[in-house]
C-alpha cells in the first residue's frame, strides 16, 4: 500500500499533550478529532511512504505493539475522511484481518459550523474574555 498525505499547507494541526490531534481544514470547513493511535499514523504520513514504513513509526512513536493491521485501519480511516491518499485494500479485507486490538484509531470529522453550534449549546463562548487592557500614562 503507497501512502501519501494530502498537501499539509492545507491544513491547520494542533498535537494535544495525550498524543491526539486536532486538524482543521479551512478549504472545507471541517475539523477532525484524530485520537493518538490515528495520531500516531497522521505523523507517519508527513512523506510519501508505505504501510510498513508507517507501521514501523508507530511502533518507534505510539507503542511497540503496533501491528500492520491497526496501522492499516489508521490509513483506511484517514483515507476514508480525505486526509491521505493511499492505495489500499477494501474494507472488509482490512475488518476481516483485524485481530482484537487495543487502541483502535479514530478520526471524528464535523464541520466548523457544527462545532460552534455544539460549542454555543455547551455554553461555550466563541470570544473568549479578555483582560481590561492596561492603563496609559500620559506624560
Amino acid at each position: 500500500m503507497q501512502i501519501e498525505c494530502r498537501d499539509l499547507d492545507s491544513f491547520v494541526v494542533n498535537k494535544l499533550p495525550d498524543g491526539s490531534r486536532v486538524v482543521v481544514d479551512p478549504a472545507n470547513e471541517t475539523v477532525f478529532a484524530l485520537n493518538a493511535t490515528a495520531g500516531a499514523a497522521w505523523d507517519a504520513c508527513s512523506g510519501p511512504t508505505t504501510l510498513s514504513k508507517v507501521t514501523e513509526h508507530m511502533q518507534n512513536s505510539f507503542d511497540p505493539g503496533t501491528t500492520e493491521e491497526l496501522a492499516e485501519q489508521a490509513i483506511l480511516q484517514l483515507h476514508d475522511n480525505h486526509l491521505v491518499k493511499a492505495s489500499q485494500p477494501t474494507r472488509r479485507q482490512i475488518m476481516g484481518r483485524l485481530s482484537a486490538a487495543i487502541a483502535l484509531p479514530l478520526v471524528v470529522s464535523l464541520t466548523i459550523a457544527d462545532q460552534r453550534a455544539y460549542a454555543k449549546a455547551a455554553g461555550s463562548t466563541t470570544q473568549p474574555k479578555l483582560p481590561p487592557p492596561p492603563p496609559r500614562f500620559l506624560f
